[in-house]
């Protein structure tokens, strides 16, 4: 691709347009079977390298049946390989010699061999282009294929951040999923499911409408009552004996994987892991492993909330690829050693003091991230914090970033501004960021908390597009989503995974929001409290 016209090349049997965000280049797939492409000027995009993962490449969007996203090309067209949890640099291999074109077309007559000695000739001058536009046809077939379909039964007392985290996950690899409660019908809560800690959560349909439809992956969270009520579940029952049956592949994660899959039957035979605490309920036929995640044939288990984002990038992994998962995993800023303790940068400490129980605010948006919402309000919830889910809409439910989660918050942002808080925090996902930004509400309502010298804080895009246009990281040090860091006036603590610089703690990406939750506790009850919960999460 060199800024020029080339000639129809030999790709594919199908008509597909496709759009290469980035190189501004338009490719269509004709029913001859053959490309035409023609490029403008290539928009050169860099990205600040973050220590401890690789640069990531802008996505290049294929519109077609379906919407995969690969990496872009880096400036020297090399393939680079990260570990588990970073991303390619690139995708496409230059003058790799075990990449070959495709064989001559045979054709009928002297004009049209003619032709095609021409053509051939503008080939062979661009020989290097042959590996990408083979990548690209093979993007094209992947593009048209059905995305993997995905089923996450919830029911009342399900883990939210083992949810979430699943679905969130495998949305971003591309898959189908759904959310469906296992509760029963019959009551006038219609799809509302009241998970653990008091989350409210409304599921995009229900187990029992779906009995008769195929899956790639049935993935089960845990958390109690919930497992125990997917376990009471005869439609799901039935539906993941069959899954197991024909070979189609299941998971389970916390208390599931003992409370549910072994007492179906489905984990004979196999290894497994659980949430350490119900290790002793798996049967003498099951192989206990005390793993973070444990891949065992077409069974999948994981251990609790803390090894929920590793769980799902394993299931991603068996549903699309290594490559895939790291794919996921770069932009997530997942923790390079799991199970290790968490990290403060901290500046300027000063005591967060509260008279009796914490009081905290989580602000939430349409668009506002679904991990990092969940693990604010499941962790402090846990410690013992009374945290309080407000709403910036117009309506109570508001609908999340990447599954589009359908969340009931507690009250309406107006009503939180008559109440004092020890503590105000936002969640991230840019929509969500940008929303909050532009609520009045809001803003006066965090003007006032800073200065009172009040604890506030954000994660992920919030410092960059909610505290910094409003002055409320000026003098401060902070952290944010590293695409966006370059925003903050201040970027000498960006590389941090969580700051705290006084009253203010900010916190990176989707990955590290288990650890800026934690370290909110321990500001908020001390460090003993946190420990406490991080080993109840299974973090450490």
């Amino acid at each position: 691709m060199d800024g020029k016209s080339f000639s129809p090349i030999p790709l594919a049997k199908h008509c597909l347009t496709v759009h290469l965000t980035g190189f501004n280049c338009t490719v269509v797939v004709q029913r001859t079977g053959h490309a035409c492409a023609s490029t403008e000027t290539a928009a050169a995009t860099t990205r600040r390298s973050i220590p401890g993962h690789s640069r990531h490449a802008t996505p290049l969007s294929l519109h077609a049946a379906a919407t995969p996203t690969l990496p872009l090309p880096s400036p020297a067209g090399k393939r680079g390989r990260g570990t588990h949890h970073e991303v390619a640099t690139s995708i496409f291999p230059a003058n790799d010699a075990r990449i070959t074109p495709p064989p001559p077309l045979t054709y009928g007559d002297s004009d049209t061999m003619a032709m095609a000695a021409a053509s051939a000739s503008a080939m062979a001058r661009r020989a290097a282009s042959w590996p990408r536009l083979l990548l690209l046809s093979r993007a094209f077939a992947a593009a048209a294929a059905e995305p993997k379909r995905v089923l996450v039964p919830v029911a009342d007392g399900t883990e939210p951040v083992e949810a979430a985290a699943t679905a969130d996950v495998l949305n971003r690899a591309g898959a189908r999923v759904t959310v469906a409660t296992a509760d029963p019908a019959g009551d006038d809560r219609g799809l509302l499911v009241e998970a653990a800690f008091g989350v409210k959560l409304v599921a995009d349909g229900r187990v029992a409408d779906l009995e008769g439809e195929a899956f790639d992956l049935i993935a089960l969270p845990g958390g109690m009552p919930g497992s125990a009520n997917l376990r009471d579940c005869k439609v799901l029952e039935k539906m993941v004996k069959k899954q197991a049956e024909q070979g189609g592949l299941y998971a389970a994660i916390c208390a599931t994987p003992a409370v549910t899959l072994a007492h179906w039957g489905l984990l004979k035979g196999l290894k497994a892991t659980c949430y350490p605490s119900f290790m002793e309920k798996f049967t003498a036929e099951i192989i206990p492993v005390n793993s973070r995640v444990v891949v065992d044939r077409n069974a999948v288990t994981s251990q609790g909330p803390a090894t929920a984002i590793e769980y799902a990038l394993a299931l991603v992994e068996q549903l699309y690829g290594k490559e895939k998962s790291e794919e996921v995993a770069g932009p997530l800023y997942v923790r390079p050693q799991p199970g290790v303790d968490y990290v403060i940068d901290e500046f300027n400490s000063v005591e967060w003091k509260c008279s009796g129980t914490p009081q905290v605010l989580v602000p939430v948006a349409n668009g506002s991230e679904e991990m990092e919402a969940l693990n604010l309000i499941d962790i402090l919830r846990r410690a013992g914090a009374n945290v309080t889910v407000a709403s910036v809409e117009d309506k109570l439910q508001v609908v999340t970033r990447r599954h589009k989660f359908n969340l009931i918050a507690d009250i309406m942002v107006e009503e939180a501004a008559k109440r004092e808080f020890d503590l105000i925090v936002m969640p991230g996902g840019l929509p969500g960021a940008q929303k909050l930004s532009s609520t009045k509400v809001l803003v006066d309502l965090l003007k006032k908390q800073a200065e009172s010298n009040k604890p506030y804080g954000a994660i992920c895009a919030s410092p960059a597009y909610v505290l910094e246009p409003h002055g409320l990281l000026k003098g401060k040090k902070a952290t944010s989503f590293p695409p966006m860091a370059h925003l903050l006036t201040d970027q000498s603590a960006c590389d941090s995974r969580v700051v705290v610089d006084g009253n203010l703690i900010t916190s990176k990406a989707p990955g590290s929001a288990t650890e800026f939750a934690l370290a909110i506790v321990e500001k908020l009850f001390g460090r003993e409290k946190a420990v406490s919960i991080a080993k109840e999460l299974i973090f450490m």
